[in-house]
């Protein structure tokens, strides 16, 4: 697998003429990985399980603590109509007042 990353990393670097490509590691893919998996879910345990580790320890190691910020909409409906006219990707959080709330990631 590393000779495969090395020989596409190579590929990529003829091709954009980007020199910075060539300090990214294979095993940099597994920390963005996790990085990502975490502030998705926010369950260190799911990462931790989904890395195949033994331990929490090495997990955290992975893991990036980053603080994305409020990476959040929401919006409010009062009706049907208003929530059939939401774009796709918004969940329903909860009631509030008779109104639907309703979240998406940017």
């Amino acid at each position: 697998m590393g000779v495969m990353w090395r020989w596409g990393r190579k590929r990529a670097i003829e091709k954009t003429k980007l020199l910075e490509l060539e300090s990214i590691r294979l095993y940099d893919l597994r920390h963005l990985h996790a990085t990502m998996l975490y502030h998705k879910t926010k369950d260190i345990l799911f990462v931790k399980q989904q890395l195949g580790h033994r331990n929490i320890n090495s997990t955290l190691r992975y893991t990036q603590l980053i603080d994305f910020g409020n990476e959040e909409y929401v919006k409010v409906a009062s009706n049907l109509e208003e929530c059939t006219k939401l774009e796709p990707g918004f969940e329903y959080i909860t009631d509030y007042e008779n109104k639907k709330v309703f979240r998406k990631r940017k």
